[in-house]
């Protein structure tokens, strides 16, 4: 119980919900404990009317009386029912949006070294299966052992004070109930396990193979990807059947124990009514369905205890993750306007997971409305100096300065919000184009859409399609092309309006008139707004104030485009190698 003691500051935070909810038990119980009593009392007055002590208009009032209260005692511990599960498991629906929505917000506080070092199905794990599980504890658990423990007093007591002996008969088969019902569930638990691992499995192919599903139809792999969905279905209805196999036992066996459970009463108590200790059959009748009215909290206990275990397994998972501090701290308590001056004064970093020195020694100046364009080699290090600027890395060793000021020292907030980024793998959501743009600014008028559409040079294509604007896009946004992507990605960051704005070689899958338009609409856009594009292409690099070459993280030449050009190097031979391709196209 010790992982699950976190939850204590949501039962505390509705603890007026979890008192209401064990204030309406408590009465339920006793209400519900009139139905025994008031059959017991008929009963005694039919032994009555034969024995003569009563007359038939009396056995005809007081067996209406006690209808009528049987009847209005149910109605009252029924809707009482009604309100605790309504309290109590309310109450666990709205810590579970809590705990829900704190994981969700620990997630966006986390850095990218937790992203790479962890799988998004175990992610998605912990969120929903794990916290589902942890919700059935603060619920249903939480609920049924309140319900047990007050019923089970109560009840004893009554049963006590009418015939101790036939009491302790009574109970005699529960524990043994309790223990079968507990063993029962935790095979039924292990096999759920078991059986939600293969489910798991198959959910985690089928989707792999359905974002993969142009690469599988291009190598025509579609009968041997099916056999392999099949084989792992086939394995999943196998555990699934033992499952069902083991969960078709809980309902006979639990009409058998009752059962027997009754049988004992009947046997006991007649045996005690013969002997005298009992004075009326009535009282068979009362234990009998005390009986009954116990059965099912005893066997919960079994199950109880079986949730209780999962939930302290799924809180542990949840609270190991949630005590992972992230790397990229917000320390600036100050906020600020940036303005777009960068520095970079002898930068260095080392990604911990390979070893790789990204970055090393980088030092270079952008003035507010620059355009600095960064080339070089794969690997050379031009997307890790643009996740440095945006803090998902931070530096290692050297500085970057933000309008004069270390970028930790910048509010983390201001920054981001500042910065329109156009990464170099396109992400695009399963929305309407429209809401993708929008998501650079969400309070961004149709007006406003359009102009960044034309100006990322994609209007026209959004246009051709048959709901234009509106077009919902499928996974990762599948159903446009890779330069429609990216200039929809261009689109989004342009309508931020930000003061800086970094392409991450956004330009690849466009082509070069395509290109040169962009690039046209950016020049006007851009004037005033700190801009850093990374690229392969000269064609991209040419009109910025400067130009960066990196090679294995080093900057290799810097330069404008003219002194480039005339200088020996990666930069001019890059020139007149694309500039014959142009040519022979």
């Amino acid at each position: 119980m010790k992982e699950l003691q976190y939850l204590n500051k949501y039962f505390i935070k509705y603890k007026f919900q979890f008192l209401l909810g064990i204030i309406i038990t408590i009465v339920a119980q006793f209400f519900s404990l009139y139905t025994p009593k008031l059959i017991s009392q008929s009963f005694k007055i039919i032994e009555g009317y034969h024995k003569g002590h009563v007359g038939p208009d009396q056995v005809k009032t007081e067996l209406l009386h006690d209808f009528f209260l049987i009847i209005g005692t149910t109605l009252i511990a029924g809707v009482l029912t009604f309100l605790m599960r309504q309290t109590l498991i309310v109450m666990s629906r709205h810590v579970e949006f809590d705990l829900k929505n704190e994981i969700f917000k620990h997630y966006e506080a986390l850095d990218q070294n937790f992203y790479k070092s962890n799988r998004t199905g175990d992610l998605m794990n912990r969120i929903s299966e794990d916290v589902a599980k942890v919700r059935m504890y603060v619920g249903p658990a939480v609920m049924y052992t309140i319900n047990t423990f007050i019923r089970f007093t109560v009840v004893i007591i009554y049963m006590y004070n009418v015939s101790p002996l036939l009491t302790f008969y009574t109970l005699l088969p529960l524990p043994l109930l309790s223990f079968i019902i507990f063993k029962l569930s935790s095979e039924i638990n292990k096999r759920s396990t078991v059986f939600q691992q293969y489910l798991s499995k198959v959910s985690s192919f089928t989707q792999e193979v359905f974002s993969g599903i142009r690469v599988v139809k291009a190598y025509g792999l579609e009968k041997q990807f099916q056999q392999n969905v099949v084989d792992l279905a086939a394995e999943s209805k196998a555990k699934s059947m033992k499952l069902a196999q083991v969960q078709s036992l809980f309902g006979p066996l639990m009409i058998a124990l009752i059962g027997v459970s009754n049988l004992v009463v009947i046997y006991f108590g007649g045996l005690l009514y013969i002997q005298g200790e009992i004075k009326s059959i009535g009282t068979i009748a009362e234990f009998i369905l005390y009986v009954n009215m116990l059965t099912w909290p005893v066997a919960s206990i079994g199950w109880v205890s079986s949730l209780v275990q999962e939930a302290e397994a799924s809180q542990k998972r949840i609270n190991e993750f949630l005590k992972i501090q992230p790397d990229i701290k917000n320390t600036a308590t100050e906020r600020s306007t940036i303005q777009g001056d960068i520095v970079f004064d002898r930068v260095s970093y080392t990604y911990e997971d390979t070893g790789i020195k990204a970055i090393n020694s980088v030092s270079f100046h952008v003035k507010k409305g620059q355009t600095l364009a960064i080339l070089g080699k794969t690997g050379s290090g031009k997307s890790t100096l643009l996740t440095l600027l945006t803090r998902m890395h931070d530096v290692q060793e050297g500085q970057i300065l933000i309008d004069g000021h270390t970028i930790t020292q910048v509010h983390l907030q201001d920054l981001r919000q500042s910065i329109g980024i156009v990464p170099q793998d396109a992400f695009l959501f399963s929305d309407t184009i429209k809401n993708n743009i929008k998501f650079g600014r969400e309070e961004a008028s149709d007006a406003e859409v359009i102009h960044a559409a034309k100006s990322a040079a994609v209007h026209d294509n959004i246009l051709g399609f048959t709901q234009q604007y509106e077009t919902l896009l499928g996974e990762r946004g599948i159903t446009l092309s890779g330069g429609q992507k990216q200039r929809v990605s261009i689109a989004r960051a342009l309508i931020k309006n930000p003061q800086i704005l970094l392409f991450d070689d956004c330009l690849s899958a466009v082509d070069t008139e395509t290109e040169e338009q962009i690039l046209n609409n950016l020049r006007q856009i851009t004037q005033d707004k700190t801009t850093i594009i990374v690229s392969h292409r000269v064609s991209s690099a040419k009109n910025a104030d400067q130009i960066i070459v990196l090679e294995d993280g080093r900057i290799l030449q810097e330069g404008t485009h003219n002194q480039l050009v005339n200088q020996k190097g990666y930069y001019a031979e890059l020139y007149f190698k694309q500039l014959s391709e142009k040519e022979l196209n």
